[in-house]
């Protein structure tokens, strides 16, 4: 019984029973137990909110909102452009695919240097890690997805490299896809952190 080429794979795709190369198959695999980890994270800040001492500062208290939408909206920008330097290398444009993985690193970088400016607002009148186990949830959880977006920072900037020493090659698209579903992973969960914790009383 003839077998088809799209479930053969190659030496530099090798495919899953599912038709899938197993590199994104894994990739969809890591942001599946991402989701239970952020999913974790959220539903303990969720249970403990309300737990701040007696005339303790509030999450609600320190919440600047329009900054924080304003922040949000940078993160997601970041998606659009992550989708048109996939799109570049897909076509072969690797001057554009340089300009684009560099200003999606951009604006993360922005989206971080607002969370580190709110976070400084918030100890600042007295919500910390230490003032209540509301706080603890909280700092615990938007550092983690913070660190996450770094992460994904320092991986657009060494794949611009990459592109830029003539090492990144259009056959290396999956590299690009690959680090968009991860982008695009970290985007989502903001979009969620945002919505339940900052916008929901």
């Amino acid at each position: 019984m003839a077998t088809s080429d799209a479930h053969l794979g190659s030496a530099d795709h090798p495919a899953t029973a599912t038709g899938l190369d197993n590199r994104k198959l894994a990739m969809w695999a890591f942001l599946g137990s991402e989701c239970l980890f952020f999913g974790a994270l959220i539903s303990t800040f969720l249970l403990y909110r309300e737990r701040v001492p007696e005339g303790g500062v509030r999450p609600e208290d320190v919440y600047d909102i329009p900054f924080t939408s304003v922040s949000s909206f940078v993160l997601l920008m970041s998606s659009l452009t992550m989708v048109l330097a996939l799109a570049a290398i897909q076509r072969g444009d690797h001057r554009q695919l340089r300009i684009w993985l560099v200003a999606t690193a951009g604006l993360g970088m922005v989206f971080i240097a607002g969370q580190i400016f709110e976070f400084t607002a918030f100890i600042e009148h007295g919500f910390t890690m230490r003032s209540s186990v509301s706080g603890s949830a909280f700092f615990v959880l938007t550092g983690f997805h913070g660190a996450h977006v770094t992460v994904g920072i320092l991986m657009l900037l060494v794949m611009a490299m990459f592109s830029a020493a003539g090492r990144l090659t259009q056959e290396h698209t999956m590299r690009i896809e690959m680090l968009g579903l991860y982008w695009h992973f970290v985007d989502i969960v903001w979009v969620v952190i945002f919505t339940l914790v900052y916008l929901i009383p």
